[in-house]
């Protein structure tokens, strides 16, 4: 909105103002469009140039976010935002772009560079070593907790990486093997011999006199040579950063508690896992973890109570069978079996509302009905001469119109509740794993 007035006396200085206002602007729109801002300002230093390479000044930016109520901006968010504006300003780097919250807290923190500028910095090297840890203990946990239960095991894992970098060139020669590159074959031949004739005038005339036969002597010469060239192998290896170089897991593994005795004297008894599960769990977050005996890899697997286990109450614990996340689940009576389904038990209780409130109405309607016809039906059943009493038995006694009526259904919710109450009285077990079913999987979805 700056430019659509014209102004004819602005100088260059007020110009360049107004266009650093008008993209501040437009970027701070940009901004406060993500779902997580819910105000923005930019503030934008454009880059300084001169002949001097000591006197250029490279381009900034500053970004102050206000966030919604309960929003948080992610590391990837921040970076985001700092890509976006750095687009939108000539020769401003995205490393130049400060993002802070209300409260002062920097979003995009820049990471030190320690071992150089390929290298990566201490806070990049803890967290990528930090991942790594995370991602293996992540897949142990997965593979046991089918087998132990949520609770029953801990596991740690301890990375060492290494960071340093470089290239490395190979050259190797096999004799073995070797090949003719060039060859090159020379042949020389000259002949020498005296002189001979008479000498003088007559010699050298056009038609000198027959030449008595001389016998001369040559000189041959051949000459080869033949280059041959070993098998050569050249092999470069560029070592990348983050190459775990040992890792140690620890695994410990609670102990089973059962409960002997009945009311206040019963007593807990603890009992360890046996060698041979060990040594399947040891097996198990080996392979899980991907150690390498070759490289110095270690796990260890120890079992020893836990806390939870020693202070838990009697009967806090289920029997030692199985897990609750892998026991299956008890059968139930086919009229109940579809409860199990939350859609349909949804459906079912919707249903349920609008048949009772059916039912009401209908109650409700009878009920008039039947006062109606009371009110009809009680002077017709009068006699004609009867005494001032009567009247008041005919209304104390019951109306014959009301034992025609037909008699009320009973409510679907009575007949499901009886039902109910008659499968927990027959099997109480199973009853009490449903519910501890149910209350599993509503905390696992939470």
């Amino acid at each position: 909105e700056l430019f659509d007035k014209t102004n004819f006396g602005a100088t260059e200085f007020s110009e360049q103002v107004n266009y650093r206002r008008a993209l501040e602007g437009e970027l701070e729109r940009s901004v406060m469009s993500l779902a997580a801002v819910e105000q923005a300002r930019v503030h934008l230093t454009f880059p300084k140039e001169s002949v001097f390479l000591e006197a250029r000044q490279p381009a900034k930016a500053s970004v102050l976010v206000k966030l919604r109520p309960g929003a948080r901006l992610t590391a990837a968010n921040a970076a985001a935002v700092s890509h976006l504006v750095a687009s939108a300003v000539e020769g401003l780097a995205p490393e130049a772009v400060t993002i802070l919250d209300m409260q002062g807290n920097l979003l995009n923190r820049p990471r030190r560079q320690t071992a150089g500028e390929e290298g990566m910095g201490s806070e990049a090297t803890l967290e990528y070593r930090q991942a790594v840890e995370r991602d293996v203990a992540a897949k142990i946990a997965n593979t046991l907790e089918p087998l132990l239960g949520p609770d029953k095991f801990r596991v740690s894992v301890a990375a060492e990486c290494d960071f340093t970098s470089g290239e490395q060139s190979e050259e190797s020669f096999d004799p073995s093997r070797s090949v003719m590159l060039a060859s090159q074959k020379t042949e020389e031949y000259a002949s020498s011999g005296g002189a001979a004739g008479t000498p003088g005038t007559a010699s050298n005339l056009p038609r000198p006199a027959a030449k008595t036969a001389s016998s001369g002597t040559g000189l041959s010469r051949q000459t080869e040579s033949i280059t041959y060239q070993s098998s050569r192998t050249v092999r470069r290896i560029r070592i990348p950063q983050g190459a775990v170089k040992r890792m140690s897991v620890a695994v410990v593994v609670d102990h089973e508690v059962s409960w002997s005795g009945e009311g206040a004297g019963r007593q807990r008894t603890l009992t360890p896992p046996s060698p041979e599960k060990l040594k399947v769990i040891q097996d198990l977050a080996s392979a899980a973890a991907g150690l390498n005996p070759q490289r110095g890899d270690q796990i260890i697997v120890e079992s020893l109570p836990f806390e939870s286990s020693l202070q838990a109450p009697p009967g806090a614990e289920l029997p030692p069978t199985a897990p609750l996340a892998s026991r299956p689940a008890p059968s139930l009576p086919a009229w109940l079996g579809p409860l199990r389904d939350e859609k349909l038990l949804v459906a079912a209780g919707g249903a349920l509302a609008l048949v009772l409130m059916l039912v009401g109405v209908v109650w409700s309607w009878l009920r008039r009905r039947r006062k109606k016809r009371v009110q009809v039906e009680l002077p017709q059943q009068l006699p004609a001469a009867a005494p001032a009493a009567a009247p008041v038995e005919a209304v104390n006694r019951p109306p014959e119109t009301a034992a025609e009526l037909p008699a009320a259904p009973p409510k679907k919710s009575e007949v499901v509740a009886g039902r109910l109450r008659e499968t927990v009285k027959a099997d109480p077990a199973a009853a009490a794993q449903i519910l501890r079913t149910w209350l599993t999987e509503e905390e696992e979805a939470v």
